[in-house]
């Protein structure tokens, strides 16, 4: 497990976060849909039960999701663990990519559909969770490491 030290922490620790903040939310709010307003019209925390994807794509198509998130997960770990050399920047945004998957992938697998709670509402933002938070910041490391000159890659960091 030293190899590749930060995809492994990062992955772990958002899972670990993504599932501890969605148990809360659940214990917290009597009923889907119930909202507490932290800026009012800006941000609140709504609990919502998503049955589909990102923005509700493939709504009540659960069980390919579940799979879906399962495969990515599992050929997201074979990847990194083969691959000889990844930057610190691909391996921090593999593992908040592994951690938003897997993250959402249990509240599939458990519950059949995914808890959302954080609720952008100055822009009309879909209700989102911790777990798609984390798949973004992945998106957006990789993306850095797509664009920044090659470095000298970390293999046991």
């Amino acid at each position: 497990m030293r190899r590749k030290r930060s995809f492994w922490l990062i992955a772990i620790l958002g899972i670990i976060l993504d599932q501890i903040t969605k148990f809360i939310v659940v214990q917290n709010f009597a009923e889907v849909g119930d909202t507490v307003a932290l800026w009012q019209g800006v941000f609140h925390l709504t609990y919502v039960i998503n049955t589909g994807a990102a923005f509700s794509f493939f709504r009540g198509q659960v069980e390919i999701l579940r799979w879906i998130s399962l495969i990515v997960s599992l050929i997201l770990i074979v990847f990194v663990w083969y691959s000889p050399r990844l930057s610190q920047s691909e391996q921090l945004g593999y593992g908040f990519i592994l951690a938003g998957a897997i993250g959402n992938g249990i509240d599939r697998f458990l519950f059949g559909y995914v808890v959302d709670f954080l609720d952008f509402r100055l822009i009309n933002f879909p209700v989102f969770n911790l777990a798609d938070v984390a798949i973004n910041i992945g998106i957006l490391f990789l993306l850095i490491s797509s664009f920044s000159s090659p470095s000298k890659p970390t293999q046991n960091n």
